[in-house]
């Protein structure tokens, strides 16, 4: 007798922004792609998650309030979750800012500058995290 088999539980993805029409941008572009997604507004409570439960991912506004930013975000990665630490999106609307072109160099991390177009984005989470079920 053969038992079916069971398709893995697909991890969510999650979303640390603090902008809430960003936030519901992001989210409904995840979610439309096949993603699930926990969402927080500060890298403080997004560092609670991750110590706490399992994500597949994270996108990370570069910017969040406080005191918890995207470069903390992961350097904790790093240090707790170093298989996690590949796995993360950066987002930012200060490209230009230098201790996010610093950040950017020396995480390695991928970065979408906001404005951007779901394709654009889904696109870069595709290549970061791998597809959604």
């Amino acid at each position: 007798m053969s038992v079916p088999a069971m398709k893995p539980a697909f991890l969510p993805v999650l979303l640390i922004e603090d902008e809430p029409a960003v936030m519901a941008y992001v989210r409904a572009a995840l979610e439309r792609s096949g993603y699930s997604v926990v969402c927080t507004e500060s890298g403080a409570e997004g560092l609670r998650l991750l110590a706490s439960e399992k994500f597949l991912g994270v996108v990370s506004d570069m910017r969040t309030p406080g005191g918890v930013d995207g470069a903390d975000v992961h350097a904790w990665l790093a240090r707790n979750c170093p298989d996690l630490a590949h796995r993360i999106v950066f987002i930012t609307g200060d490209i230009a800012n230098d201790d996010t072109v610093a950040t950017l160099r020396k995480t390695g991390a991928p970065c979408v500058e906001k404005p951007f177009r779901v394709q654009q984005f889904i696109s870069v989470v595709e290549k970061t995290m791998g597809k959604a079920p």
